[in-house]
């Protein structure tokens, strides 16, 4: 339908912002929207704090940790060779004509996804199965059950948040959501807005994200061999730690105020480029710890919990660009990011050196970090 509604749109003329607003299909292409981005929301935390959970299990965290860097390394490449695929037909092919294409691939991979997680449980003996039955069994408050929609989505909001307040690893989750007030600092519109205005060629804007998602992909390599050699909570803290380090050398070199020159901004870039490898391995091995220290009876509710928040998080920062509208404030809105990304490191290695009762159990504390 989306694709529908956009082709729709392309097909008539242009008008302006406003009226666009108002179009039927408009209002339809953003309904569609939202209900796809909540089933793709819901799939995922599914896929990432439950199942993925059962099929290896809590009590193997080398297993686990290999299970996670496959399941980011499958995410980031597909990313990598969709856009690319993509960009490949969109320069021979019309844009309508592209769009029918993706709408095919997607429609055609659905019963794909759908058999192969068929296979996936009955390989399995039916351990999804199980944990469907285990999550309907969870108590929920009895208002829960009220006929007045509203209500029960706002108490599900409260019960969510309540949880999520009172799981055992809450540091380690607020460290991930932190890392969601960086977005400066990282490929995406506002760093590219800033490289454009420092006359850096578009192949080299280009090539700077294409290098950070390599990166990623080389994290999930990186990050169950340091499951495996430093622990799980070990190696969370060396990802963040060296995720903040090369942040704070590149906040460095852009206030030293020599970005004019090429070696600097290179020097920069590559800064910027280095640390997705300790943002990306904390992304991996962060989820591990989520996974291993909320109860399977609690994955999905607490993990959609903590979903909704980093995305407000990135809201909250976006919208700050938004009201600074003006690249000339890329430093300051690079120190926020900064300021962001090192209080998740102070953040995670203090809950370490002082573990609660509940989390001695669940990991195996060492007295120094």
């Amino acid at each position: 339908m989306s694709v529908g509604m956009i082709i729709h749109g392309h097909t008539l003329h242009p008008t302006s912002a406003s009226s666009l607003l108002f179009r039927p299909w408009f209002i339809v292409l953003v309904l569609v929207g939202a209900v796809e981005r909540l089933s793709g929301l819901a799939l995922g935390v599914a896929v990432e704090r439950d199942w993925i959970v059962l099929l290896a299990g809590t009590n193997r965290p080398v297993a686990l940790a290999q299970a996670n860097a496959v399941l980011s390394r499958i995410n980031l490449l597909c990313e990598i060779v969709g856009a690319a695929l993509f960009g490949i037909l969109l320069s021979k092919y019309e844009l309508v004509v592209c769009l029918k294409i993706a709408a095919g691939l997607m429609m055609g991979a659905l019963p794909i996804v759908v058999s192969l997680t068929w296979l996936t449980n009955k390989l399995s003996s039916g351990v999804l199965d199980r944990a469907v039955e285990t999550c309907l069994s969870c108590s929920f408050p009895s208002s829960l059950k009220s006929e007045n929609i509203v209500g029960v989505g706002l108490e599900a909001i409260k019960h969510g948040w309540f949880e999520y307040i009172r799981q055992p690893v809450l540091p380690a989750s607020i460290a991930y959501v932190l890392l969601y007030f960086n977005v400066v600092l990282a490929p995406g519109g506002l760093m590219t807005a800033f490289l454009t205005q420092q006359g850096l060629n578009p192949s080299i804007i280009g090539g700077f994200s294409g290098l950070c998602a390599f990166v990623g992909v080389a994290a999930t390599f990186v990050s169950a061999k340091m499951v495996k050699h430093l622990g799980i909570l070990k190696a969370g803290a060396a990802g963040l730690v060296f995720h903040a380090s090369l942040l704070t050398t590149a906040v460095a070199v852009y206030w030293s105020g020599c970005l004019s020159q090429q070696t600097p901004i290179f020097f920069f870039l590559a800064l910027v480029v280095l640390s997705r490898l300790g943002h990306m391995s904390y992304d991996v091995i962060g989820q591990q710890i989520l996974q291993t220290g909320i109860p399977a009876s609690k994955a999905n509710l607490i993990g959609t919990t903590e979903v909704s928040v980093a995305s407000l998080a990135e809201s909250i920062m976006l919208g700050v660009a938004i009201v600074v509208n003006d690249v000339s404030h890329f430093g300051f809105l690079a120190t926020l990011s900064l300021v962001s990304v090192v209080g998740a490191a102070c953040l995670y290695c203090r809950w370490l050196e002082n573990p609660t009762d509940t989390q001695r159990t669940l990991f195996s504390f060492s007295p120094h970090l």
